[in-house]
C-alpha cells in the first residue's frame, strides 16, 4: 500500500476515534452501556446484511443501515411470536438463542448469495458506508448526551412506557399481567416497549438506562434512515454526474432529510416563536413566551374553543422522552419506506409484463417479491407496535403498487387494478395471520367506536402555519413535475405520464400526497373514542399527521433539491430557495425546545446520567426506599396493592417502577383499555375499603379475591386515605418485612 493511501485512510479512521473519545467525555460512566447498545446494533445489522442487501441490492450501500431495524425486527418478532403461541419463554437466554438462530439463517442465506455471484457487502461504496455509521453514531450519541440531562421516567406518558418495560422484564410469558389491572393482562400496543425490552436482554444493561437509550437510538435511526434514503433518491436522480458540487449532492441533501424529520420543527415556531415575539418588540408591546409543546398543541388551544387537538412530530418526541408506540415505531415505518422505494426500483427495471410470460410465472413474479412479503411482514406488526400506522402504510403501500403496476401493465388499467388488487390481498392475508398471536387476544372494543363525520374544523391559517410549508413545496414540485412531463408530450394519458417521470420522482410525489391526504383526513373524518367530548379529533389528527410530517420531511427536502437543481423555472427556483430558508429557520425549535427541557446542555459537569428512576431519591423520598427494596427482593409477578389515581399524576409510582401489578391503575388509561367503567369504579372503592375498613373479615376476602401478596404503604397511601387509614390492621394481615428508617413507610407480606 502506497504512503499516501496509508495517510488517507488515518485521517479517515480520525472522525471515529474523536466520536469515541467525545462520547466517553461526554457520557461519562453511562459510556460503557452507549457502547454495548451502539455495537449490538453494529453487529445485529452486519449479520443481517444478506437478507438486507437481497432486499435493497439496487442501493449503492445495500441498505446499510436499513439494515439494523431488519435484524432488530426479525430477530425479535421471531422471539415475540414463539413467547405468545407458548412455545418458548421469554427469558435472556431464549432472545439470545432464536438471535443466533436468525444469525445462522443469515449465514447459509450469504454462503448462497456467493455462489450465486451476489455480493451483499457494498464493497465498492464503503465510504458511503462508514460516513452513514458516523452520522448514526452521532444522532445517536447527540440525543443520548441530551437525555441524561433530564432522564426521570416521570410525567406525561412515562410511568406507562417505563412500566411497561419493568413489567415485561420481570414476565415470562406474552403479554405480561397489566400492572395497572393485576386481573388481566397488557390489553394495548405494547410492540415497541416491547422489542426495548428485548434489545435489553440481548445487550444485558439495565432497563433504568435503556428507557432512555431506546429513545434516543431511535431518534438517531430517524437521521441516518432518512440520509440513507433520500441520498438514493438523489443519486438516481442525478445518475452518472462529473461535476464535482453535484457528486456532494446526494450527501448534502441527505444530511438535510435527516435533519428534516428528526430534528426541525414546523412554522409555529417560527411564527409564533420569532416573528410576532419579533413585532412585538418593535412595538414596544410585552413580549410573548414561547414554550416548545405550544407547537403540537395550536388546534383547539389558540384560539380556546371546543375542539382540542393533538399534531406532534419526531423532534417533539424525542425532547419530550415519552417511549410510546408511535415513537418506537419511526424506525419501523421508516424501514418500510425503505423498502417501497426498493420494490419501486426492482419493478421498474424488471419486465413484469403479462405478454412477456407464462400467466403462472408472471403471477409468481408479481406476488413473490421479498420486498413485497417483506412490507407485509412489517404491516402485520404494525398492528402490535402501532396500529394506525398499519392502516397509514397499508393506503401508502397499496398506492405504490397501484403506480407501480399501471407502469407495468403498459397502461392497461383493469390488468392494473387486477394484480394491485391481488398484492393488497396478499399483503392483508400475511399481515393477519403473523400477527394472529396479539389480534386474538387483543380487544379494540373500547378504544375504536366507529367513525364519524368531522364536527370540527382547523382554521385555514392554522393549516397553512403546521403545514404550509411542506405541503406548499410538494404542491410546487408536483406541479412543475406535470407541466415539464406533459407540456409537448404528443400522448398524455396516465401510462405515459407515469413512465416518463423518474423513479425518485415518482416515489417523492407518493410520499407528498399521501402526507397531504393525512392532513387533511381530520378535517372530514375521525376515529370515535373515548375522549370524543372535548378531544374528538385529538388522537386522528396526532397519529395521521405524525407520519404525514415523516413523508412530508423526505419529500419536502427532494422537492427543493428537485426545484432548484433540476428545475429551470427561475420562479421555482426562487420559491424553493425560500422554502429552504424557511425550513432552516424551522430548526431553530431544536434549540429552543432541547434548552427548554434539559437545561444548559452546552456544561457537561450538568449531566445527570441515564438512569431513569433516580428522580425517585428527590421526587419520592418517603418511597423510594420501599420502591428500591421491591424490586431488588420481589421475583416474578406477585400483586402488589398501592393506592390508585388518575392518569398523569405521580400515583401508581410503586407499580410503574417495578412493573408489579396492582389492582388498579391510572383510571383513564384503564377506561381506554377496558371500557368497564362499573368494574375500574367497584375496583376504586374496594382499594380505599382494604386501606381503611376496620372489618378484618371482608379485607381478607378483598384480599383473596385480588391475590394480593404485598400491601405498601407510603406518601400516595397517607396523602389519598389521611386519618382513615386503618395502620394497625393493615400491619396484623402479616408480615411488616420493610419498616423504613427515617419515614412512616411500610410493606406488608400477606400471611
Amino acid at each position: 500500500m502506497k504512503p499516501e493511501t496509508i495517510t488517507k485512510q488515518i485521517f479517515k479512521i480520525i472522525p471515529a476515534l474523536l466520536m469515541v473519545a467525545l462520547s466517553a467525555f461526554l457520557l461519562q460512566g453511562d459510556v460503557w452501556t452507549f457502547w454495548t447498545w451502539y455495537l449490538l446494533a453494529l453487529v445485529l445489522g452486519a449479520v443481517a446484511m444478506p437478507l438486507t442487501g437481497r432486499l435493497f441490492r439496487r442501493f449503492q450501500d445495500r441498505g446499510w443501515m436499513f439494515s439494523k431495524v431488519t435484524a432488530i425486527a426479525v430477530s425479535g418478532f421471531l422471539t415475540w411470536f414463539l413467547v405468545a403461541v407458548k412455545i418458548i419463554k421469554f427469558t435472556t437466554m431464549t432472545c439470545i438463542v432464536v438471535t443466533l438462530v436468525c444469525a445462522a439463517a443469515s449465514l447459509i442465506l450469504y454462503c448462497r448469495e456467493q455462489k450465486a455471484g451476489f455480493e451483499c457487502i457494498p464493497f465498492a461504496h464503503l465510504d458511503l458506508v462508514y460516513a452513514e455509521e458516523l452520522l448514526f453514531f452521532a444522532a445517536f450519541l447527540l440525543w443520548t448526551y441530551f437525555a441524561g440531562f433530564h432522564p426521570a421516567a416521570y410525567g406525561t406518558e412515562k410511568f406507562m412506557d417505563y412500566g411497561f418495560m419493568e413489567a415485561m422484564m420481570r414476565s415470562k410469558t406474552l403479554p405480561a399481567t397489566d400492572l395497572w389491572y393485576s386481573q388481566g393482562k397488557i390489553n394495548y400496543y405494547y410492540g415497541g416497549q416491547y422489542f426495548a425490552v428485548f434489545l435489553t436482554k440481548l445487550s444485558g444493561a439495565k432497563v433504568e438506562l435503556t428507557y432512555n437509550l431506546m429513545r434516543t437510538f431511535v431518534a438517531g435511526l430517524a437521521f441516518a434512515m432518512p440520509f440513507s434514503l433520500v441520498h438514493q433518491m438523489v443519486t438516481d436522480r442525478l445518475g452518472k454526474t462529473r461535476s464535482r458540487w453535484k457528486k456532494a449532492l446526494p450527501s448534502v441533501t441527505g444530511i438535510l432529510a435527516g435533519i428534516s424529520v428528526s430534528i426541525a420543527g414546523n412554522m409555529h415556531y417560527v411564527v409564533y416563536g420569532q416573528i410576532i415575539p419579533f413585532i412585538q418588540k418593535l412595538k414596544g408591546e410585552e413580549v410573548s413566551s414561547y414554550w416548545f409543546p405550544d407547537a403540537t398543541r395550536y388546534i383547539g388551544f389558540n384560539p380556546d374553543v371546543e375542539d382540542k387537538t393533538i399534531h406532534e412530530f419526531p423532534c417533539y418526541s424525542f425532547v419530550l422522552g415519552d417511549l410510546h408506540a408511535h415513537v418506537v415505531d419511526i424506525m419501523f415505518v421508516l424501514l418500510l419506506l425503505g423498502l417501497l422505494y426498493a420494490w419501486m426500483k426492482k419493478v421498474r427495471t424488471t419486465e413484469l409484463s403479462g405478454e412477456s410470460m407464462s400467466r403462472r410465472e408472471f403471477w409468481k413474479k408479481q406476488l413473490l417479491m421479498p420486498q413485497l412479503l417483506a412490507t407485509g411482514a412489517l404491516l402485520g406488526m404494525f398492528h402490535w407496535t402501532n396500529y394506525w400506522d398499519f392502516v397509514i402504510y397499508f393506503v401508502v403501500t397499496c398506492g405504490a403498487a397501484l403506480f407501480m403496476n399501471i407502469i407495468g401493465q403498459k397502461g392497461k388499467i383493469r390488468w392494473a387494478l387486477g394484480v394491485t388488487a391481488a398484492q393488497a390481498a396478499e399483503i392483508l392475508i400475511l399481515a393477519t395471520v403473523i400477527i394472529l398471536p396479539f389480534t386474538l387476544q387483543f380487544d379494540t372494543s373500547n378504544m375504536v367506536q366507529g367513525i364519524a363525520l368531522a364536527q370540527h374544523h382547523s382554521l385555514p391559517h392554522q393549516l397553512l402555519v403546521l403545514w404550509g410549508l411542506p405541503g406548499i413545496l410538494t404542491i410546487l414540485f408536483v406541479v412543475s413535475l406535470l407541466i415539464e412531463k406533459l407540456r409537448g408530450a404528443e400522448q398524455k394519458s396516465l401510462y405515459h405520464l407515469l413512465t416518463s417521470i423518474r423513479l425518485p420522482d415518482l416515489f417523492a410525489v407518493l410520499m407528498g400526497l399521501c402526507a397531504i391526504g393525512l392532513v387533511l383526513i381530520p378535517e372530514l373524518v375521525y376515529v370515535r373514542d373515548i375522549y370524543e367530548n372535548r378531544n374528538a379529533r385529538a388522537n386522528t389528527m396526532f397519529k395521521l399527521t405524525y407520519q404525514a410530517y415523516i413523508m412530508f420531511g423526505m419529500t419536502m427536502i427532494y422537492a427543493i433539491f428537485r426545484l432548484l437543481v433540476i428545475g429551470k423555472n427561475k420562479i421555482l427556483k426562487v420559491l424553493a430557495f425560500i422554502g429552504l430558508f424557511l425550513f432552516v429557520w424551522t430548526c431553530g425549535y431544536f434549540g429552543n425546545s432541547v434548552h427548554s427541557w434539559f437545561g444548559e446542555v452546552w456544561k457537561p459537569s450538568q449531566y445527570k446520567g441515564l438512569n431513569a428512576t433516580a428522580f425517585l431519591e428527590t421526587d419520592f423520598p418517603e418511597d423510594v426506599n420501599g420502591i428500591r427494596w421491591l424490586k431488588e427482593n420481589i421475583s416474578d409477578a406477585p400483586v402488589v396493592l398501592e393506592a390508585n389515581g388518575d392518569s398523569y399524576s405521580e400515583y401508581e409510582r410503586v407499580s410503574a417502577m417495578t412493573g408489579l401489578p396492582t389492582i388498579m391503575g391510572w383510571y383513564v388509561h384503564e377506561w381506554l383499555w377496558r371500557g368497564n367503567l362499573s368494574d375500574l369504579n367497584a375496583k376504586i372503592e374496594e382499594i380505599q375499603e382494604i386501606y381503611t375498613s376496620t372489618d378484618e373479615t371482608r379485607v381478607k376476602e378483598l384480599l383473596e379475591e385480588y391475590n394480593v401478596s404485598y400491601i405498601f404503604v407510603g406518601s400516595c397511601e397517607r396523602n389519598k386515605y389521611g386519618a382513615d387509614m386503618n395502620n394497625d390492621l393493615l400491619k396484623s394481615l402479616g408480615e411488616v418485612v420493610f419498616q423504613d428508617s427515617e419515614y412512616p413507610t411500610y410493606i406488608v407480606k400477606i400471611n
